[in-house]
């Protein structure tokens, strides 16, 4: 029979290995740093937009066009990863992190 304090203690040690798997990387996290963090914006780009959509704070055409636009976005980045074997340089993610930045200010009202 489980007591208070061991229900404490279960819940804590399955809290902690859910926050470790988490945390975890990937194996493409781990070897493509720089495409990770591309990426991850442009997920956070496209929740921003989907959010601000149902908000009504942008229209659809509005968010037509934002998603339009971090396709291209994503579509250089994978050109420039083709170019340099897997990976993109530092020049390149600050010009992708731009336009990228760009777009989260067409989301903001």
């Amino acid at each position: 029979m489980l007591t208070p304090a061991k229900t404490l203690l279960l819940a804590l040690g399955l809290c902690t290995a859910l926050a470790g798997a988490a945390s975890a990387e990937t194996p493409f996290q781990a070897t493509h740093p720089r495409r990770a963090e591309v990426n991850q914006r442009l997920a956070n780009i496209d929740h921003k937009v989907m959010v601000a959509r149902s908000e009504r704070r942008i229209g659809p055409q509005k968010a037509k066009l934002i998603r339009a636009e971090a396709r291209v976005i994503r579509a250089r980045e994978r050109l420039d990863a083709r170019r340099h074997g897997g990976h993109i340089t530092k020049v390149e993610q600050r010009k992708l992190n731009r336009a990228e930045t760009g777009l989260v200010r067409q989301v903001r009202p």
